[in-house]
């Protein structure tokens, strides 16, 4: 990545805007998991320590433009404070006189937080003044929220048309740097796994991976429609219809390195919302019967996709097996994870794709366990897809080094 990073800046005495990840849970006020918070320190507390004047701007959750209370971020000021072991003030907008007045109260290693950028609606057009009113409250601007880098919104775009020195956060380096070497100097073998519900949130993904990877694993319920266009029968599983022809066509171009799933559990009975499921049954993916839904991969899929990450060098994860949000059809995803755990302390570089990937590795108490967990879903899908990311594009470019 050929963009200056914070590492980069002169921080002594200057303004910088920082954009950070803080659309975190919250129940009656309180922050339920910080753990997109604490993602942040490393570049805050870079900051506070060479003499920087912070001032943070974040989303929480989709207020459309409406002022929400229930999604303020006033309570990350006290996981801040206690994270930073300072005081961190806040201000109850994120433009205007009020605004300017704090920004220009601050200090040298000072922290001012802004209130939640999306009460605008301007934020999420990419409003060019609205931009400009953001970076009239930074000298330098730095981007460290690699979970909305995808998106061409104000606060991760727009301002920096307006900021002579836009950098990367160490976030937003890190991501960028695991998904780089994963995608463009991968040591191999080189093993993608893919899940989740449906193809078509993951043709670019494929089509992108393909002509990369040794291997790709597919699991989840995308499964069924590539078993659909091999004549198979699948029940009542999940099925696209109109992506029959395409499951098709990827399977005639990566028949050499596309893995399916041989067995899964299926059950005759399945109701989501209620978490209500019949009994489980394992069969082979070419035996579900007409009645059944698949759920989960199966005990001999397990035992290939083990086989093949134990000579992994490089794993990327995006996607769940099965249905891990049910705990009886969680164990496909689990045990991935768990192998994932295994092929690092081999030396594997492991990356999870965010997303559900995350909370399915969290859930399974293995994401300390892997190389690198993304912060960031839907940045991470689009960098798999091969797309450029907005917020990681507008930033500076390093200077080219004279020639001697």
């Amino acid at each position: 990545m050929n963009k200056l990073t914070l590492k980069d800046l002169d921080l002594r005495g200057k303004r910088v805007l920082m954009r950070v990840d803080f659309n975190v849970p919250l129940d009656g006020g309180r922050v339920t998991d910080d753990m997109r918070i604490k993602s942040a320190v490393p570049s805050i507390r870079h900051v506070i320590d060479n003499g920087g004047r912070l001032v943070l701007m974040s989303h929480l959750g989709r207020p459309k433009g409406k002022r929400v209370p229930d999604m303020s971020l006033l309570p990350c000021v006290a996981v801040l404070k206690q994270l930073l072991g300072q005081d961190v003030r806040f201000v109850d907008d994120c433009i205007g006189p009020e605004v300017q007045a704090a920004v220009n109260s601050l200090g040298d290693g000072e922290v001012l937080l802004l209130e939640n950028l999306r009460y605008h609606g301007d934020e999420t057009a990419n409003n060019p003044e609205f931009a400009r009113q953001l970076a009239a409250f930074g000298d330098v601007f730095v981007n460290d929220a690699f979970g909305t880098v995808h998106r061409a919104h104000a606060s991760t775009h727009g301002v920096t048309a307006f900021i002579d020195r836009c950098a990367a956060g160490f976030l937003v380096m890190k991501e960028m740097e695991y998904l780089d070497v994963a995608l463009e100097n991968p040591e191999r073998p080189f093993i993608a796994i893919l899940g989740g519900a449906k193809i078509s949130g993951k043709i670019d993904v494929i089509s992108n991976l393909l002509p990369k990877v040794d291997k790709l694993i597919v699991g989840g319920g995308m499964a069924f429609t590539f078993f659909k266009a091999m004549g198979y029968e699948i029940g009542n599983s999940l099925l696209e219809m109109d992506k029959l022809e395409l499951a098709g066509e990827l399977l005639s171009i990566g028949r050499e390195k596309i893995v399916l799933p041989v067995d899964c559990l299926v059950s005759d009975v399945f109701d989501f919302p209620t978490r209500r499921i019949g009994p489980l049954n394992t069969v082979a993916v070419d035996a579900i019967p007409v009645t059944g839904i698949g759920l989960d991969i199966g005990p001999e899929t397990l035992r290939i996709i083990e086989n093949l990450l134990t000579a992994a060098r490089t794993i990327v994860w995006n996607g769940p097996m099965g249905v891990f949000e049910i705990d009886e059809t969680a164990g496909g995803t689990f045990a991935v994870a768990e192998i994932m755990a295994r092929a690092t302390t081999r030396g594997a570089v492991t990356i999870v794709g965010g997303g559900d990937s995350a909370a399915a590795i969290a859930k399974a108490g293995a994401a300390s366990a892997v190389s690198h967990v993304s912060t960031g879903g839907g940045a991470s899908l689009e960098f798999l897809e091969g797309k450029t990311l907005p917020g990681v594009d507008a930033l500076s470019d390093k200077p080219v080094a004279a020639s001697s």
